[in-house]
């Protein structure tokens, strides 16, 4: 009987993978313009650009498999979170096996072979049992973030729609294009993880030289797919945040807001900085239920703040990465704005040079960059979104919501930026 109930499970999933590829294909499809000014400089990336719907599917084939067991049922709380811990342990011990073999390879000739089979070996032997370990974890993890979400008012009788479904992978990188005389996401694509520094160059500088734009190729921590992907870490607290962060996303997707994501800056801005506020919210509260070891310091009661702003306090002689991007972006909109796109670039030029002897080793600053960074604009002061209007408003208005779920009730209705200040006022 137990075999049935597995196995018509499986065959639901089954056929909700069929139906998410279908979907996935449809919405390619009709997301694809007839004519498109920017197609051409694709001749730079159809090479190297990832594979979306393979993936997805492999994805949710996993996780149809994984869901078909419904192994939470059999473990309580308290055993998903050891379980979870023990992950997040044997994940820094294949990091660091993955190091040695690197090592390894950089070793010295004679000693170069032995070493890297010894390497190889050790990381083989372990990454069975460790990709086991890391389905179990996931579903520790989605089971949690689901319950955290449905106690934050997300669950509609009992159950979080859309389910939150996640997978550690390795990541497509972004390669964003924006216009060299103003800041603004005019292309966005995803390229295979794992070009090297010259390969992301070459693209970027190809499309610079042929096509009089900015692009950068960055990555990124993780993707708003479904199953939403999440880059491998050994820090809960950013993973249980990116979740969340991510689960936003396919929440928006069925409103205005998200169904508007691409429509133009202003709205991937109001996109991206609700999601990461909410992601926050949602991975603190997941930390303090079910990981309160783990808790952020500055969240603790007294006299642990006090300590805090002690520390604080002697810091504030230190470099302030924000403070000088926020003065960055806000100089190079001035420039742009008088139509001195040249002098713009040499000035993020020599600012990058600035922040890599402050310790801040970024490739490139430049149009793109801004684009991509400044829609992430959910902390006071700016950072790369400079004086940008909307992360603030987006901000403003979650401080005027008691709960969460009310914010998100409000904001998802939210067509564009006026519609944002007219709510504020």
């Amino acid at each position: 009987m137990a075999e049935d109930r597995s196995l018509k499970s499986l065959v639901r999933w089954l056929r909700c993978l069929a139906l998410a590829v279908a979907i996935a294909l449809l919405v390619a499809g009709s997301a694809v313009e007839s004519v498109n000014p920017l197609d051409g400089l694709r001749r730079y990336t159809r090479g190297v650009e990832f594979d979306f719907v393979a993936w997805e599917a492999g994805a949710l084939f996993n996780k149809a498999v994984t869901a078909s067991l419904k192994f939470e049922r059999f473990l309580a709380p308290g055993e998903q979170t050891e379980l979870v811990q023990t992950w997040l342990t044997r994940t820094e011990e294949v990091i660091n096996l993955e190091q040695d073999l690197l090592n390894a390879q950089n070793a010295s000739d004679g000693d170069r072979e032995a070493l890297t089979l010894t390497a190889k070996t050790r990381l083989d032997q372990t990454k069975p049992g460790y990709e086991r370990l890391s389905r179990l974890a996931e579903a520790a993890l989605q089971n949690q973030t689901e319950l955290t979400l449905a106690r934050a008012g997300f669950g509609v009788g009992g159950q979080v729609l859309p389910p939150v479904l996640y997978q550690i992978s390795d990541l497509p990188l972004n390669l964003i294009i924006s216009p060299r005389t103003e800041i603004r996401t005019d292309l966005s694509l995803s390229l295979k993880a794992g070009l090297d520094a010259v390969e992301k160059d070459a693209i970027e500088t190809g499309i610079y030289q042929d096509y009089d734009l900015s692009a950068l190729v960055e990555p990124v921590g993780g993707i708003g797919a479904y199953p939403t992907m999440v880059t491998r870490t050994t820090s809960l607290n950013w993973l249980t945040e990116t979740i969340a962060h991510e689960w936003i996303h396919n929440y928006l997707t069925f409103f205005p807001l998200g169904i508007r994501y691409g429509v133009n800056s202003e709205m991937r801005t109001i996109n991206e900085t609700t999601a990461s506020l909410a992601g926050k919210e949602i991975g603190l509260d997941l930390i303090i239920a079910y990981y309160p070891e783990r808790t952020p310091r500055y969240f603790l009661p007294m006299p642990a703040y006090t300590t805090v702003l002690a520390e604080g306090a002697e810091a504030l002689d230190r470099f302030d990465f924000r403070a000088e991007m926020r003065e960055t972006r806000v100089s190079v909109d001035a420039l742009l704005a008088a139509g001195r796109a040249d002098q713009a670039e040499r000035y993020m030029e020599a600012r990058r040079l600035f922040f890599w002897e402050n310790g801040y080793r970024l490739r490139k600053i430049n149009q793109a960059y801004f684009a991509f960074y400044g829609s992430y604009n959910d902390t006071p002061g700016g950072g790369a979104a400079g004086a940008d209007p909307v992360g603030p408003a987006v901000q403003a208005l979650r401080a005027r919501c008691t709960r969460l779920n009310q914010f998100l009730a409000v904001i998802r209705k939210v067509r564009n930026f006026n519609q944002l200040l007219d709510l504020l006022n």
